[in-house]
């Protein structure tokens, strides 16, 4: 696995600037917008640029998506400004790489998912999202999984997600040394709304486990 001396934050699900902004002000490295459909935190096109347009320099914008066609996310990207692609549903490798633009694999933790395998498939990614799975449910889940299944040999950053809140990153980050961690409902009032105590204490958790 590919280890880091500082495990790099994501926050997910950003339906609002207040929150980016909260989000970014302790130190989160990214921010995830959602755009499939069926997510609670799904924005439109123009929600999305008009967060993008109000962040600071330096602060990497991802954009999240699940088996939507090349059109879609071709225009989504390009008029959001996205810096990388979340592809998170059931992309073949020569689909992700049809883009022309940077993408992180989402893999959803099926009991016949080999990890080492899928990082071998999909090469031309960034790394590997990891996910609980459940069914009829693509993220945001609010559940963890096994941290074990994930093997130390990964040849792949690996972003652990997958019902990750302030109280227990740090015993996944001590279990699994990922790369970053990603958190969406796990910072929440309600979904899409986040906490901004709670991003800061999660932030705080991190850093503790690093030390």
């Amino acid at each position: 696995m590919t280890a880091s001396a500082r495990t790099r934050i994501k926050i997910c699900g950003i339906t609002r600037i207040d929150d980016a902004r909260a989000a970014i002000a302790v130190g989160v490295d990214a921010i995830g917008l959602v755009f499939y459909p069926r997510s609670p935190r799904c924005l439109d096109i123009e929600r999305a640029r008009s967060i993008v347009d109000q962040l600071p320099p330096l602060v990497t914008v991802v954009g999240v998506f699940v088996n939507q066609t090349i059109k879609q996310v071709r225009e989504i990207a390009d008029r959001a400004s996205l810096d990388i692609l979340q592809l998170h549903g059931d992309e073949t490798p020569e689909q992700c790489c049809r883009y022309g633009q940077p993408y992180i694999k989402g893999v959803r933790m099926r009991d016949d998912v080999d990890l080492t395998a899928t990082a071998r498939a999909f090469s031309d990614c960034r790394g590997l999202l990891v996910d609980t799975y459940k069914p009829g449910i693509e993220g945001g889940t609010g559940e963890t999984f096994s941290w074990k299944r994930i093997p130390a040999t990964m040849t792949k950053p690996v972003i652990l997600a997958g019902g990750l809140t302030p109280a227990n990153v740090g015993e996944a980050i001590k279990t699994v040394r990922p790369f970053a961690v990603d958190v969406s409902s796990g910072v929440e009032k309600t979904p899409g709304v986040k906490e901004a105590r709670e991003i800061e204490r999660l932030v705080k958790a991190v850093r503790a486990a690093d030390r």
